[in-house]
């Protein structure tokens, strides 16, 4: 155990690769890794905001995670683990949650959470034992990226309906989505990287002079952030285990499966490793990590592409990197006046921010088609993304008795089944 925490110090010439068993100077790896706390910042902590969990505990749990993740694959594959957006939508359709404040039927999304945690762990066991082949037949690109793109879609309503309350709200949410373009296109380097976090705060200033200082709107009350004590225990909380709720959110673990997966893929491409045979510990180590913070009030965690842009940037590939951001993301998550200062974003700028990440999620998906060349002209392939898609936008709910599977829910299994269905008609024909 203790030699996976041993990495060879270098000091590369500039640009050169540290690989993922070396690793630079401490003062110089410590910096990097405040650098990967940062750029998963803006998605750790919106997730768990747009489901009413504490951000506390999801920022603490996330260094949890990575720490479990780093153990599960003998400390040889780079990754952080963030909240992951996967769940908003069946959260939100499990507890009826109303987009604002906490969250009243926390414990039975954890309960869904910590089911979800067991069936990718019990995946990545079955992987370990079978290899990835069945996984790479059963969700080809042209299905991952219909699921994906589903995600944001059918998210896509949450900060339209529910996160402008006023018409200066409305506005506001123009203003920030705005901001955010801005820093996506006119910035460059790491600035650019943070587009999410550094879009927020110039949101967030012009929304305090105009509410703040003109008087437009509802001010800013930045009491609870001077009130909040430096560190302090988070808002932990149990799960209920409410057997609808589980069969709703557990299959969120087919999504998680392939997102893990292409960060393995594209973290072998950048090393020049083959990370193939850690791909069922990958899973398994996610998995638990999943299990452990929503049987603590977190949301459930994955791997980011945020983590691929700083490598890819930095060309640093060291795992002693994500020691040190787990150990910063655990302090932040016992700091009261941390999660106070995340409380304190206005629900409308939230909204702009969380039209741009659905955005995003739902391109994400289309990019998985282009770079994996998903030909449309095979009408297989055509007509599998055409119904998820809609599925999943239009929110088509089926009722067996009484539970009640949603329009993710409905999109990601009515992908598989018809890429399957669809493949045999055509064999036997």
């Amino acid at each position: 155990m203790s030699s996976i925490f041993q990495w060879r110090e270098v000091l590369p010439a500039p640009g050169a690769v540290v690989a993922p068993d070396e690793r630079l100077p401490w003062p110089q790896t410590a910096a990097i890794g405040a650098q990967h706390v940062i750029a998963m910042f803006g998605a750790t902590v919106l997730a768990p905001i747009l489901m009413g969990f504490d951000p506390n505990v999801a920022i603490l749990m996330s260094g949890v995670g990575t720490l479990i993740f780093f153990l599960s694959v003998g400390g040889r594959v780079p990754s952080y683990l963030g909240s992951s957006f996967a769940f908003i939508g069946v959260v939100i359709a499990a507890t009826g949650y109303a987009g604002s404040g906490a969250n009243a039927n926390l414990g039975v999304a954890l309960g869904g959470i910590v089911a979800c945690g067991l069936l990718y762990a019990a995946i990545g066991l079955v992987v370990m034992a079978t290899g990835t082949g069945w996984i790479e037949r059963l969700m080809p690109p042209v299905v991952t990226g219909a699921v994906v793109a589903v995600i944001g879609l059918n998210l896509a309503g949450i900060p339209i309906k529910n996160m402008a309350p006023t018409a200066f709200d409305a506005w506001m949410q123009g203003v920030t989505f705005l901001c955010v373009g801005a820093v996506a296109v006119f910035t460059r380097g790491m600035t650019q990287r943070l587009l999410i976090l550094v879009g927020l705060i110039v949101a967030g200033l012009v929304y305090a002079l105009l509410t703040n200082g003109l008087g437009l709107g509802k001010p800013i009350d930045v009491s609870g952030i001077a009130n909040a004590a430096w560190f302090g225990a988070p808002g932990f909380a149990a799960p209920v285990f409410d057997t609808n709720a589980m069969l709703l959110i557990a299959p969120v673990a087919i999504i998680l499966v392939a997102e893990n997966l292409g960060h393995i893929k594209a973290v072998s491409a950048m090393t020049g490793r083959n990370l193939d045979p850690l791909i069922g510990r990958a899973f398994v180590g996610d998995g638990i990590a999943t299990m452990v913070s929503g049987a603590s009030g977190g949301t459930g965690v994955t791997t980011y592409a945020e983590n691929i842009g700083v490598m890819a940037a930095t060309r640093i590939y060291s795992t002693a990197t994500f020691v040190v951001a787990a150990l910063i993301a655990i302090l932040l998550g016992f700091s009261p006046k941390f999660g106070a200062l995340i409380q304190a974003i206005p629900l409308a700028v939230m909204g702009g921010v969380s039209i741009v990440v659905f955005g995003l999620i739902a391109v994400a998906g289309a990019r998985i088609w282009v770079d994996n060349r998903v030909d449309f002209s095979d009408n297989r392939n055509l007509v599998v993304a055409a119904i998820t898609l809609v599925l999943g936008t239009g929110d088509y709910t089926l009722k067996f008795g009484g539970f009640t599977l949603g329009g993710i829910g409905t999109a990601t299994f009515g992908a598989i089944l018809l890429w399957a269905l669809l493949g045999g008609a055509g064999k036997a024909r």
